[in-house]
């Protein structure tokens, strides 16, 4: 064997060796204490719009980039759920919807926190109007979030 060989074989089982021993405990890490609480929402609270511009209890926005809600009127709004109801319209209802959509009720959901403002990040809209093959992609609608 020539000497470089010789030596990076050796070097390797050094760092083998080493590798292998005392480098950690084998034990189970202890957790002590209660779990972290959820974030309450602090600070103002938003919601975006497909465009990601932040409202503010909108009166209307594009929810997805085939349906809006609009003539929106807030229940609640800054807790972990903010309720509305309003008019719904899309293009699932083209040429036949009425001029000012359905009635609809649409539930934000999901705070998460940017910063020192929270956005809520999930929609569900609930309408009688609502054609059955268009009510999962509204009953389970992710909004956009900014980047941190």
């Amino acid at each position: 064997m020539n000497k470089p060989t010789a030596l990076a074989t050796t070097c390797a089982l050094v760092l083998a060796a080493v590798g292998l021993s005392a480098c950690g405990s084998p034990e189970q890490p202890q957790v002590e204490g209660p779990a972290p609480s959820p974030t309450q929402a602090r600070g103002p609270v938003y919601v975006s719009d497909t465009l990601g511009h932040p409202l503010t209890r909108p009166t209307g926005f594009g929810l997805t980039e085939f349906s809006s809600v609009s003539g929106l009127s807030w229940r609640s709004w800054g807790a972990a759920k903010a309720v509305a109801t309003g008019r719904l319209r899309g293009m699932w209802c083209i040429p036949h919807c009425p001029r000012n959509g359905y009635p609809a009720t649409i539930e934000l959901s999901r705070l998460q926190r940017r910063e020192n403002v929270s956005y809520y990040t999930f929609a569900t809209v609930r309408s009688a109007h609502l054609p059955p093959r268009d009510t999962d992609d509204l009953s389970a609608v992710r909004l956009p979030l900014p980047e941190p």
